[in-house]
């Protein structure tokens, strides 16, 4: 697509974002919502997976740290405005990765899976076993949702789920944007290429283990970001919603379905995964079973996710029109 075509389609997509609670609802807006956090955590997930080679089974565990230190701060800390809230819990995620990296940084491979989900699963543990400040099974709701503030401009109140949509639209979309660009940068290339050959990147002269570190510490904070609106939203976080394992293994079916390494295959298969959950549960509460189902049937006849399946498409369709029009201009 050309210059003028691609801002054509941003300006579209900008249109519809502003007026979506118009035209679809409340309750398809709070869906949207829903979707917009777990793709910004898919895309976050797939800054290791996709871009980096290194599988996580316990990504939830930097979703839950943002989402409870945000829910906390707010309880506990009295007057706390908005973004510092958020802040708080973009900061509490990237010093849980941290204090992880100088172990995980060291493994890749199925060393690295299980690492993510052990600790994973020790943040489930001590979410339950620290009543005193998470609430344990009960987990941390009903803080108060201070207002979007601008000292003598604005101040919105975000207990409106209008004007919530709105707030989280931008802080979500100024992430992925954020996102990716640092894939378009030269460090972007150095994550690709520590995926396809790590050894070749050391003999560059980068120091793999570091750039692992910066890109988990990078990973994580966008994780503590989607986390951190997410109990917004809810206005509650539990242990249950924060670091179930079922929680870390949302992020890896959204990127196998839509397309492991594509930038926009987590959004892809965010969106199609939310669909299907909106429309099964209508008819039973057996969602999983249908969203593995759909897992298997992707990974046996596209491996490459619904982005690859497109590609091919796209390739077989405008590559017989290309073929067509040059035996035309040959007769």
């Amino acid at each position: 697509m050309n210059r003028i075509t691609k801002s054509v389609l941003w300006v579209v997509l900008l249109l519809i974002l502003v007026f979506y609670p118009m035209l679809f609802g409340l309750y398809f807006t709070n869906i949207f919502v829903i979707f917009a956090i777990f793709a910004l955590f898919a895309i976050s997930f797939n800054m290791l997976l996709g871009y980096t080679g290194l599988l996580s089974f316990g990504h939830a565990m930097f979703f839950g740290t943002g989402g409870y230190a945000t829910a906390i701060a707010l309880e506990r800390i009295e007057g706390l405005p908005l973004l510092p809230a958020v802040l708080i819990g973009l900061v509490a995620a990237i010093v849980l990765a941290l204090i992880l990296c100088p172990l995980l940084v060291r493994v890749s491979g199925v060393a690295f899976a299980m690492l993510t989900l052990a600790f994973g699963q020790l943040m489930h543990v001590l979410a339950m076993k620290l009543r005193w400040l998470t609430g344990g099974e009960d987990g941390v709701g009903g803080f108060p949702i201070p207002p979007f503030n601008i000292p003598g401009v604005v101040s919105i109140d975000m207990t409106d789920p209008i004007k919530f949509y709105y707030f989280a639209m931008a802080v979500l979309g100024i992430s992925i944007w954020i996102v990716w660009f640092i894939t378009k940068t030269p460090f972007g290339s150095v994550q690709v290429g520590i995926r396809d050959n790590a050894v070749r990147i050391d003999y560059l002269g980068f120091k793999v283990p570091q750039t692992k570190a910066i890109i988990l510490i990078m990973s994580s904070g966008f994780a503590g970001i989607a986390g951190s609106i997410y109990a917004l939203f809810q206005n509650l976080i539990s242990a249950d919603d924060a670091y179930h394992v079922g929680n870390s293994f949302a992020p890896i079916i959204m990127t196998v379905v839509g397309g492991v390494g594509s930038f926009f295959g987590p959004i892809i298969g965010s969106g199609i995964l939310s669909i299907i959950d909106e429309m099964t549960s209508r008819y039973t509460e057996r969602v999983d079973l249908v969203t593995g189902l759909i897992l298997i049937l992707m990974i046996m006849f596209a491996p490459g996710g619904l982005t690859s399946l497109f590609g091919v498409i796209r390739e077989k369709w405008f590559g017989k029109k290309s073929d067509k029009t040059a035996m035309e201009g040959d007769s």
